[in-house]
This record gives C-alpha cells, sequence and structure tokens, in this order.
C-alpha cells in the first residue's frame, strides 16, 4: 500500500515535469518517518548533488506541515543570481558590491576571513532590475538557484526550513551597493508556521518559539501583506492589557499564544491568509524585499543623498540566530569608534532577550555596550577581538550587528558606519597617526557633507540658556539646531518650503519620516536610543538629533509637546543642543564654526594633493575676509552691482544713472557712484593680499535696480530723486522693460551703449588697486567683460579699459600688473574661443548662464519641472547643481582647448554655483581647469573636491 502511494505519487519520474524539465515538489499526504527513507530508497531522491533524466539536479528531502516533500532544482544557469556564504566558503567578497549590496558583499568577505557568520545566500541586485522589469515576477531560473542556496545553507547549519523536529528560521534583508539604513524592507524568523512552532518549542523552550511565531505573523503581514503594523500592536496591547503587564517580554506563555492568535485574525479581518508553507514565504519574502525597492521613503532617501545609477537591492536570505532566547541572549548594535565624535571608543548599544529590530526600531531603550562586557563577558570580549579585526580589514569604522545565542557571538552584518563631520575628520586624522591608513586614503574618507557639517553654525554661549532647559535625552548626532515644531514629515517639508526652520518632533521615527527629517533643522524624539533609526540617518545627514528623551510627551491630535512641565504648540520655536542632549525652550544664538583642531590638519593635507585652485565668488570686503579664513585662494567674482545694493546713497545714485537722459547727467551720477566702489574694491584687495581679484563689470540689465511696486508711486519716488517729470520717469521705465531680460539690454551690451559705465568701473577697480598697493599690499586685478558673444564686443570693452588704466596710472604716477578677461556664458563665445583667445587674457565660465542658454531653461522657471524631470530619469542631476557633462561640459571642454591652442597658458576658471559641486569640481580638475569659484563657505568643500578628484586621477 505504502510503495503504491508513493509510486502514484512520485511516478518514478520526476524530472520529466515542471520548469524546464523539473519539477517543483512532490508531495505525500500523511506523516512518517519512512516516506522519506521510501522517497530516497525506493523513489531515486537523495539529497544532493544527482543526475535525474540526463538533468544535472539537487534534491531536498523534508517533512513538513504533515508532508513529505521532495524537490529537485536544476543545476545553476549560466547568469550566476544567487551567492552562497558561511564561514570558511564564500561565492562572493568586499568588491562585488554592485552585484551583492553592502550586506551581501560585506557578509562574504567576513565569511572569508574566518568570522563566525550565519549561513546564506545574497540574490544579486541584477535580479531586483529584472525583477521591476518584469512586472514583479521573481524569474525561474533565480527561484531554481534560490532552492540550491537554501539546500547548501540547510547543510552549513544542519536543519531545515520547515522541518517539525529540526526547524531551520531565515531573515530576509535588503542591500543596495550604498547603505540606505531603514529604507527598505526585511521579514524575521521566516519558515515558523502551527506545526513548526510546536517543534520549536520542544527544542527551545516556549516561550521562545511563540514569542518569535508572533513576530513573524506581524512583520510578514506588515512587509509582505501590506497589513498596518498599527492593527497588530493594537491586538498586543490589548493582551497585554488583559495580563496586567507594560513590556512584551513580561507576556507568560499562554500571553503569547493569545497574541499569535490575535494577529492571525487580523489577516483573517483583512481577507487574506497567512501562507503556511515555508518555501511560499520565503519567495514572498524576497519579492517584498525587491518592491520596497521603489517605496516612497526609499526614492525620498535616494533623492537627498543624491544616489543614482544603481540597479537595486539585493536580498540576503540568512539562517536566523535568536538574541530572544533568554538572559544569555542578547542583540545589538556597535560602531568600531563612536560615529559622533571619532573617538576610539567601542560604542553602541544591547538588549538582553531580544531581536535586533527591538534596538533600531527604539521600541525598547537598549543598554550602553560596555554593560555587556558585565552581563556576558566571553561574548563581548569576542565582540571586541572581532571589531579590532574588522577594522584592520577594512581600514574604516565599522558599523556592526550582532546576536549572542546562548552565549554565543554571532557577527550579522558590518559596513563602513555613518558619521558625523566632526567624527570623519577626527577618524581620518587618528587613523594616520596610528598607522592604519596612509594621508590619501585619510583624504577619501571624509566627503564633502561632513566639512558641510562642520561649517554649521554652534550655539553662541552654552551657559547663557541654562534656565531655559526643558530636559535632557541622548545625545544622537551633535550640532546646534534652532526651529519651530513640527510633529510630522509634511509639516516639517512645508515649513522648508516656506523658508522657516523647524524641528520634527516624534515619538519614534519610521523611515516613513525621512522627508521630513531631510526638511529639518533637527530632530527629537521621545524613544530610541544611539543607533535607533533617528540617531543613524540624522548622522548621516548631518541633522542634530536628540533620541530617548525621558519625559517628553508627544501628542499629536493636540500638535503639542510636554517636557519639564511645560507644553509647545507647533509653531513655537525650541532648540536643541546635539552635543549635550539638551532640549530648550525658545531661540538660542548662534554663531559660526572655525576651521581648526583636527579639521585645520585635515585641511592641510587636502592642499597637499589638489592641484586646482580654490577661489571665492564676494562682493564684500567681509565676504572676502571670510572666504580667505575658509582657504580661498582669490576671488574668483565679484559682482560688481552688489554693491549698489549696501547703502541708501549707492542705490539712490545708481537710479540717477539710469534715468539719466544725456551723457553728461549719466556721467554725473556714476561720478556719485565711484568712490563707493572703489572703498569696496580696496578693501576686497587688502583682504586677498597677494591673491588674485577679478571684478565683473556691470552685467544685470537696468530695470532692476528700480524700486519695486506700484508704477505711479515708483514714477513719484523717482521725480521726486532726479528731477525729472513723472511723465518723464514713465516714458524711461517703458523703455527699459524688457520681454526677455535674460537675452536683453544688459551686460556688454550696457556698456558698449553707455561707455561712461565701463571707464567708471574700470578706474574704480585700478585707483583701489593703486591705493591698495601704495599701503603695501600685492594686487592682483582682472577685470572680467561680462556676456560676449563676439571677438569685437570684448575688443571694445577691452579698448575702454586699457585707456581708462593709462590714465588712472598717469595720474598715480604708478602702475600695477592686471589683465582683462571674459566671462563665457553664451554658446557662441563657447565656440568662438580660440577667436577670442586671441585678445582675453583669461575666461571664466559662468556656468549659471551657460546653463541656461544651452538648455533654453530659465532658472527662475525650473521649480515648474525639473523635480519632474529628475522623478522621470530624463535628466540625472539638476544641471543647475551638477554640470552638465555631455553638453555644457563640452562647450567647456571645446573652449578651453580651442582657447590655450590660441593663447598658451591661458587662465581658465570657473564662477558658477557649480564651482562649489564637488562631482562638477571631478569635471573641472580632469579638464585641467586653473580653478574653481564658490560662496566664501564652500570653499572648504571645494578644496576638498579638488584634493579627492587629483587623488582619484593619480590612482592613489
Amino acid at each position: 500500500m505504502l510503495s503504491a502511494q508513493l509510486n502514484t505519487v512520485f511516478k518514478h519520474t520526476p524530472c520529466t515535469t515542471g520548469s524546464k524539465g523539473v519539477p517543483a515538489r512532490a508531495t505525500v499526504v500523511r506523516r512518517t518517518k519512512s516516506y522519506a527513507a521510501y522517497a530516497v530508497r525506493k523513489c531515486g531522491f537523495s539529497s544532493g548533488a544527482q543526475t535525474v533524466n540526463n538533468k544535472k539536479c539537487r534534491t531536498r528531502v523534508i517533512r513538513s506541515s504533515g508532508r513529505v516533500k521532495v524537490s529537485c532544482i536544476a543545476a545553476p544557469p549560466a547568469v550566476k543570481s544567487v551567492y552562497f556564504f558561511s564561514k570558511g566558503r564564500s561565492d562572493g567578497d568586499a568588491s562585488m558590491k554592485q552585484v551583492l549590496g553592502g550586506k551581501g558583499a560585506n557578509l562574504a568577505e567576513m565569511c572569508k576571513i574566518g568570522l563566525s557568520v550565519p549561513p546564506g545566500f545574497t540574490i544579486t541586485t541584477e535580479t531586483c532590475s529584472k525583477y521591476h522589469s518584469s512586472g514583479g515576477q521573481l524569474p525561474d531560473e533565480v527561484w531554481e538557484q534560490m532552492l540550491e542556496g537554501l539546500a547548501l545553507t540547510e547543510e552549513a547549519f544542519g536543519a531545515k526550513l520547515g522541518d517539525q523536529e529540526n526547524p531551520l528560521l531565515l531573515s530576509v534583508r535588503s542591500g543596495a551597493a550604498i547603505s540606505m539604513p531603514g529604507m527598505m524592507d526585511t521579514v524575521l524568523n521566516l519558515g515558523l508556521n502551527d506545526e513548526v512552532v510546536v517543534g520549536l518549542s520542544k527544542k527551545s523552550g516556549e516561550r521562545f518559539a511563540y514569542d518569535s511565531y508572533r513576530r513573524f505573523l506581524d512583520m510578514f503581514g506588515d512587509v509582505v501583506l501590506g497589513i498596518p503594523h498599527e492593527l497588530y500592536e493594537q491586538q498586543l496591547e490589548a493582551v497585554k492589557v488583559a495580563k496586567g503587564v507594560q513590556d512584551d517580554n513580561e507576556l507568560d506563555v499562554e500571553g503569547l499564544k493569545e497574541v499569535v492568535e490575535a494577529y492571525k485574525q487580523v489577516y483573517v479581518d483583512q481577507g487574506t491568509s497567512f501562507p503556511l508553507d515555508p518555501l511560499d514565504q520565503m519567495k514572498a519574502a524576497a519579492s517584498a524585499v525587491f518592491n520596497s525597492w521603489e517605496s516612497d521613503r526609499a526614492k525620498v532617501y535616494r533623492e537627498v543623498e543624491g544616489i543614482t545609477g544603481l540597479l537595486g537591492t539585493a536580498v540576503t536570505v540568512q539562517t536566523m540566530v535568536f538574541g530572544n532566547m533568554g538572559e544569555t541572549s542578547g542583540t545589538g548594535v556597535c560602531f568600531t569608534r563612536d560615529p559622533s565624535t571619532g573617538e576610539k571608543i567601542l560604542y553602541g548599544e544591547y538588549l538582553i532577550n531580544a531581536q535586533g529590530e527591538d534596538v533600531v526600531a527604539g521600541i525598547r531603550t537598549p543598554e550602553p555596550i560596555a554593560r555587556l562586557a558585565e552581563t556576558l563577558p566571553e561574548a563581548f570580549a569576542s565582540l571586541c577581538a572581532n571589531n579590532a579585526l574588522l577594522e584592520e580589514h577594512y581600514q574604516d569604522m565599522q558599523d556592526i550587528e550582532f546576536t549572542v545565542q546562548d552565549g554565543t557571538l554571532y557577527m550579522l552584518q558590518c559596513r563602513s558606519g555613518k558619521r558625523t563631520g566632526a567624527g570623519a575628520v577626527r577618524m581620518a586624522v587618528e587613523m594616520v597617526d596610528e598607522g592604519l591608513v596612509d594621508i590619501p586614503k585619510a583624504v577619501t574618507m571624509v566627503t564633502p557633507g561632513h566639512i558641510d557639517q562642520l561649517l554649521h553654525p554652534q550655539f553662541e554661549d552654552e551657559s547663557s540658556y541654562a534656565d531655559s532647559v526643558l530636559g535632557t535625552g541622548l545625545p544622537a548626532s551633535p550640532g546646534a539646531a534652532v526651529g519651530v515644531v513640527a510633529f510630522s514629515a509634511s509639516d516639517a517639508e512645508e515649513c522648508k518650503a516656506a523658508g522657516i526652520p523647524c524641528i520634527l518632533v516624534r515619538v519614534e521615527t519610521s523611515p516613513e519620516d525621512v522627508g521630513g527629517m531631510s526638511a529639518a533643522e533637527g530632530v527629537l524624539t521621545a524613544r530610541g536610543g544611539m543607533t535607533s533609526h533617528a540617531a543613524v540617518v540624522a548622522r548621516g545627514w548631518g541633522k542634530t538629533c536628540v533620541s530617548g528623551c525621558a519625559g517628553l510627551q508627544v501628542n499629536d491630535a493636540e500638535q503639542t509637546f510636554t517636557l519639564g512641565g511645560i507644553t509647545v504648540r507647533a509653531g513655537e520655536y525650541i532648540s536643541l543642543n546635539g552635543n549635550t542632549g539638551e532640549v530648550i525652550v525658545g531661540k538660542v544664538p548662534l554663531i559660526p564654526p572655525t576651521i581648526s583642531g583636527d579639521l585645520g590638519k585635515f585641511m592641510s593635507w587636502v592642499d597637499d594633493f589638489r592641484t586646482l585652485k580654490v577661489l571665492a565668488n564676494a562682493d564684500t570686503p567681509e565676504d572676502a575676509a571670510v572666504a580667505r579664513a575658509n582657504g580661498a585662494e582669490g576671488i574668483g567674482l565679484i559682482r560688481s552691482e552688489h554693491m549698489f545694493f549696501s547703502g541708501e546713497e549707492r542705490i539712490a545714485a545708481m537710479r540717477k544713472m539710469i534715468m539719466a537722459n544725456t551723457t553728461e547727467t549719466r556721467k554725473a551720477a556714476l561720478m556719485e557712484i565711484l568712490p563707493f566702489q572703489r572703498d569696496d574694491f580696496e578693501g576686497i584687495f587688502q583682504a586677498m593680499d597677494g591673491f588674485p581679484v577679478t571684478v565683473r563689470l556691470l552685467d544685470p540689465p537696468l530695470h532692476e535696480f528700480l524700486p519695486d511696486g506700484d508704477l505711479d508711486e515708483i514714477a513719484a519716488e523717482m521725480a521726486a530723486l532726479t528731477g525729472a517729470t513723472e511723465d518723464e520717469v514713465m516714458d524711461r521705465m517703458e523703455a527699459l522693460s524688457e520681454v526677455n531680460p535674460m537675452l536683453g539690454f544688459r551686460g556688454c551690451r550696457l556698456a558698449i551703449t553707455y561707455p561712461e559705465i565701463a571707464e567708471m568701473q574700470a578706474r574704480a577697480i585700478l585707483e583701489a588697486a593703486c591705493n591698495a598697493q601704495a599701503a603695501g599690499v600685492v594686487v592682483q586685478p582682472d577685470i572680467m567683460v561680462p556676456l560676449i558673444g563676439t571677438l569685437q564686443e570684448f575688443k571694445h570693452q577691452e579698448k575702454i579699459v586699457r585707456a581708462t588704466a593709462a590714465q588712472v596710472f598717469a595720474e598715480k604716477g604708478t602702475s600695477v600688473p592686471y589683465r582683462v578677461g571674459t566671462m563665457i556664458e553664451i554658446p557662441r563665445a563657447a565656440l568662438m574661443a580660440a577667436q577670442i583667445a586671441e585678445s582675453a587674457e583669461f575666461f571664466s565660465f559662468g556656468t549659471n548662464d551657460l546653463t541656461q542658454m544651452t538648455f533654453g531653461y530659465s532658472r527662475d522657471d525650473v521649480g515648474k519641472f525639473i523635480p519632474i524631470y529628475l522623478h522621470e530619469g530624463i535628466l540625472k542631476h539638476d544641471p543647475f547643481e551638477v554640470i552638465d557633462f555631455d553638453g555644457v561640459g563640452q562647450l567647456i571642454s571645446m573652449a578651453t582647448k580651442n582657447g590655450r591652442a590660441a593663447r598658451p597658458g591661458l587662465k581658465v576658471g570657473v564662477c558658477g554655483e557649480q564651482g562649489g559641486e564637488p562631482l562638477s569640481v571631478e569635471f573641472f580638475n580632469r579638464e585641467k581647469l586653473d580653478y574653481v569659484s564658490c560662496s566664501p563657505f564652500r570653499v572648504p568643500i571645494a578644496r576638498l573636491a579638488a584634493a579627492q578628484a587629483a587623488i582619484k586621477a593619480a590612482g592613489q
């Protein structure tokens, strides 16, 4: 009877059916050990490699859910989609992040160096791309390889998925090539069902088994089936109330069984069912992780971080080890150095009798990692040894997840740890001092974003707000933040859009809050530790964060929080000290940072490597002084028109000039302006003693200098100022109005029409240079003609400048070296660069206008469509932030090459916004430009970007 039944089911020819001639599974009803034995003996099935029907196969024989199951998996196809790993053996390594994601590649490497890593396998990022391009279908050949990887995992760990007597449970996790903490989905404890949980209870105890089961039901329903997590939380809270307990781990076995039944009812109430087959669970979980790559939170994070060009996420399926098996078990997250300060101490947190999600989700407040030395000393010693090995192997600070099961340490993950700007710089400096890395490596370990963080303000006087401190939380991410309170991500984003700084206040953050965290100046949470989601993301973005603030009561419905007996409402100001964890009511004054200490030492290394000079865009002596303090090697752009707005007398004189209807009256108005400009230029020359100063002659259209408002009121005001009639003023304003000012009466066109403008400005520049030189300042003025499109335009203006210079030098009885060049911002000028360079002594690419004219985009209107272009992949970057390498970049490359061919040694630089953007700086370095110029506060960022570009180009 038994033989006949088996023969009927297996039919002795199992490999003639199923995908590509390979059966998915054969099943025998009823459970008995002899069935599996018979399948092996009589029907030719055995676990391991074999050949059936001329096909290389690998079979699995398991007993689960009352059935014997036999699977036959085809040999791996030519495209490898699944990579196995276990201690001492690995199909991949750390170099394969683009293929295996950061998590999978690092697990493979950890196995290779002999760490105790639970076995598993990683599905490639390319599979994610195929999955989405095929409409969310997991390819058959990938599933076959997953079954093969599962068989190897079972063999390595000595347990089987779905087996009641010796069950294997799995975690299914995401892992892109670039770390995206908390942005994608995870499923833990996979493999449980009503029968397996009974077997697990016999092996590991009922409390552990049912605690794991209720976690799995919750997570699988939420992540895979989209059932809101809150529905499970409500059921859990109801059971806790009924049992009279507060914490999850206080529930007894009967309580946990009640939770499990309540969770199963949630599935029913939601009109779905929980899949009992562990293989179905595994396939669905892997698909859910792939789906999370396209989740809103993941997209927002990639947009904020500027992550592009990735195929997708890898999926790692790994043997579960358990930190929730009692007081000799636990789980934690640690860093080999303090990610906030950079100090070389073990930094992190752990929980006894818990799983990893309990730590990172902030549900329970964890213990400091140092205390693990007291509770589990042997595991702590192993952890310290492993951490030291990993940091030395990777030559970088590591972020590590670990679990201790019954006193045995397992390493679950390592990756380069997110860190603050202060932490990054200190680590780089100290790792060089320790001999762990060399200086070129250290320079590449600090990102331009880290430097940007260090240039943010700090509190002016921390003792001044002592009476305003509401409470103290954990100092999860340093810095100072001041803003109005916002209680949701959407509110924070609205504040940013309105230009209002805000602090996002939450009970705990979740990945759905990333948009608000990006918009906010800082984050405050009631729950969570130093390695919670809020802390990790905030540190990575340089946002101030105070987490785990005891006593903080958040009332989302009323839009208030209460702390220290004080209630604060949405829209009211608070301040956060991320260095101390203090929460302060009101606005605390801020001061700018300074470059000193470790940062000063690090920036000195930076300057040793870069070949691209970094100048600054500055319009006042004060701006020039800031630029010099930040390491600028000169001024690459003075927008001389900005000097007209810094006082009533100046703008009044400018408006007189605009309204002048004769050359004589226009010159008279310009002579009023001359002393102001000369004084400003003199102050800038003094601030930039020994460095070049590039002054752009007047560029904007004249109507921009007129007041805004009602035309009749403007006419009356201008008439009183200039002595003209209101009708004459109205006629003049009408004459100045333009349909398209970008293409209209501005730049060199103004000074060609009114040459007295160029004469006055050249005189102001050169008189200031002579005066500064007489005071002992080394001056290097460069006079830049804006908006030319023809050689003739440039030569017209050059003639005026040189004639004026001759007059000034004769009057002063001295001279200064100077150059006359042009801003290349019109595509025709780039095309005619060889001809223009015969006369122009330098080029400065005005990439803002060059981008506008090349694309035909107006910077004033791009907000209407650029976000859509970026989302749809029409543009990879906003071209006004990152240089358009293919189009605008081609014009720059061609103009530089042709200009230098005509004038060897031609000085070439960039003064647009992209001059301080790291990707653009790398491009300009590659094109061998002489300098970039950016805002004074971005100078250190550009210096680092230039150094990293030089190191990369040199192959260091």
